[in-house]
């Protein structure tokens, strides 16, 4: 019997993925639940395992873009297993599933070793004359793609004495367009102004040298500062509403809930993981719920469900060194908080000059539903909250608030 696979749905609203990568090849045998093929969405990667065991037919090529529904494959499962392979079935998750490469395959049988060319790669070079040793291989494991046949030529002259002048043509991945898309959307679609302030840190300082020891201890995570980033946010929403809305159509939807969006640097770029209900939350909550996405995110686990909604975004610039910046509304959100690197700076206090922890802030805000009065008075606050924590995010009690 011949067995269709077609592409299942990686989330709702998304109609059209990607084959990134091809883990078989064309007549492969592969065992059900073997991880065949990695598929890019606009919003995650996941894994395409196969649904029977048998002799598999690629009907795609990798870069080609499908339809939800599509056919991608053939499977037979009259067909057997080469004598002597051992192949061994890949654990896939469910389609939230991840980047993660499926294990390699200990078998006698085709695979995606280094120097194997893709199906579409083998025919170009077949053209040309090539042969596999001549090339090397920039897919996964060393495997030659597409791409590389195509830049490949029969004859490879000497380099030119001022140096190597060669250049590297890839195709963005979906996810990576996706952002694109959405970052020119803001720009254009939205009336996008940014206001700066600047917060002392030296009383977070105080805080986290104080008990950061004991809340390690207590909880099993560090007392970071996007905990106080993430409680000053939600105090500043709860008093500036409009910053914690968005506009659809001729209306505006204002939440009385605070999802927060966090910007995390993960091995396919930016990922903006929600964390939920960040009101309802602790400090020990925020910092447990915040590891755990920034986790999948660079371990490349991370699921739609996982980057869905958000009200408002907090994106740290400075833990890569920047000093100032501004941030990119997150659509259809109306606001997004910068936080930049801390760095002592002279600075007066009651008439004299004192050397202080200092971070610049940046609030960029749609102005078409938040005004400057609403602005500024939100990064005011979100400033007053991190420079007296102990009154203004934990009721005058530090080790409480800490749960120690």
């Amino acid at each position: 019997m011949i067995l269709e696979m077609k592409v299942p749905s990686p989330g709702e609203s998304i109609t059209e993925v990607e084959i990134a990568q091809w883990l078989v090849s064309d007549g492969d045998y592969v065992e059900k639940d073997q991880a065949i093929a990695e598929v890019d969405s606009d919003k995650a990667t996941l894994e395409l395992p196969a649904e029977v065991s048998g002799i598999i037919t690629l009907k795609a090529e990798e870069g080609d873009a499908v339809e939800v529904g599509a056919v991608v494959c053939l499977i037979d499962t009259e067909g057997k297993a080469p004598e002597g392979s051992t192949v061994k079935s890949s654990a896939v998750a469910s389609p939230k599933a991840t980047s993660t490469p499926a294990p390699a395959v200990a078998s006698t049988a085709p695979s995606y070793a280094a120097q194997t060319p893709s199906p579409a790669a083998k025919k170009i070079m077949d053209e040309k004359g090539i042969v596999p040793n001549s090339i090397t291989g920039t897919g996964r494991g060393g495997r030659i793609t597409k791409d590389d046949a195509v830049k490949a030529t029969p004859a490879m002259g000497t380099a030119p004495e001022w140096g190597d002048r060669g250049q590297k043509r890839e195709k963005l991945s979906m996810l990576r367009r996706k952002v694109a898309e959405r970052l020119v959307e803001a720009k254009n679609e939205t009336a996008m102004l940014t206001t700066f302030n600047e917060a002392d840190m030296s009383a977070i300082f105080s805080v986290r040298n104080q008990h950061k020891d004991a809340f390690q201890e207590k909880h099993g995570v560090k007392l970071g500062f996007m905990s106080f980033f993430t409680k000053a946010v939600v105090r500043a929403l709860s008093l500036y509403p409009d910053v914690n809305s968005m506009m659809d159509g001729d209306y505006k939807i204002v939440y009385d809930y605070c999802d927060i969006s966090v910007a995390v640097s993960g091995p396919k770029g930016l990922m903006v993981p929600v964390v939920r209900n960040a009101e309802a939350l602790s400090f020990a909550g925020v910092e447990k719920e915040i590891g755990r996405l920034a986790t999948r995110a660079r371990e490349g686990k991370i699921t739609v469900d996982d980057m869905t909604g958000g009200t408002f975004t907090i994106s740290n610039g400075g833990v890569f060194g920047s000093m100032l910046s501004t941030p990119i509304i997150n659509p259809p959100q109306s606001g997004i908080l910068g936080m930049h690197n801390i760095i002592e700076r002279p600075v007066a206090i009651s008439g004299k000059v004192e050397i202080r922890p200092m971070m610049y802030l940046a609030l960029s805000y749609d102005h078409r539903i938040i005004d400057g009065r609403e602005s500024v008075g939100f990064l005011v606050a979100v400033k007053e909250a991190l420079e007296d924590p102990i009154q203004h995010l934990m009721e005058g009690n530090s080790k409480k608030a800490l749960e120690l």
